[in-house]
């Protein structure tokens, strides 16, 4: 047997630094995490944000139906703009409709087209008029603003289907 100073010995060696590619698995979970909570958060805000601005609008059409200070044309322009400020909300481009392109906006949530062809027409040239047209039926104006109210809190693919179906 050979003395030990003369084996070959070599010195303490370090291990190599660890790399920092490929990361541990947690790393690609936070990679991927991160983007889709981002995008359901902001959906989720975008979704409140709507739902707070119908629930106002709501109030705020109970309170200019039973306020006698307005006559009815003004009660008519006031409905107008909290119908356009609601439609704003939920699509900014909206604003800059008017007249059919308004209406037809407006019955994109509704089935029969009660803004283009009924009663709801009258918000396209009635807020800018010095006088109420004899026509003009204010509850009947309400109790569709109303209904188109409750038409934006239903999911887009929701009305869509609603819209299709035929008449009973």
């Amino acid at each position: 047997m050979p003395p030990l100073q003369d084996l070959p010995l070599r010195d303490i060696h370090l291990p190599e630094t660890i790399s920092w590619f490929p990361p541990a698995i947690g790393w690609w979970i936070i990679l991927f995490l991160i983007p889709i909570s981002t995008y359901f958060l902001i959906a989720l805000i975008q979704r409140l944000r709507q739902k707070t601005a119908i629930k106002e609008a709501r109030k705020l059409l109970k309170q200019l139906q039973q306020n006698d200070s307005l006559n009815e044309l003004e009660k008519v322009r006031e409905l107008s703009i909290l119908l356009r400020r609601v439609a704003v909300s939920k699509n900014p481009e909206s604003g800059s409709l008017t007249g059919r392109a308004w209406l037809d906006y407006l019955d994109r949530s509704l089935k029969n087209a009660p803004f283009k062809n009924g009663i709801g027409q009258c918000l396209a040239h009635t807020p800018y008029q010095k006088a109420l047209p004899a026509d003009v039926n204010l509850t009947a104006l309400f109790e569709l603003a109303q209904t188109w109210l409750n038409a934006q809190n239903q999911p887009d693919q929701v009305r869509r289907i609603q819209s299709q179906k035929p008449p009973a």
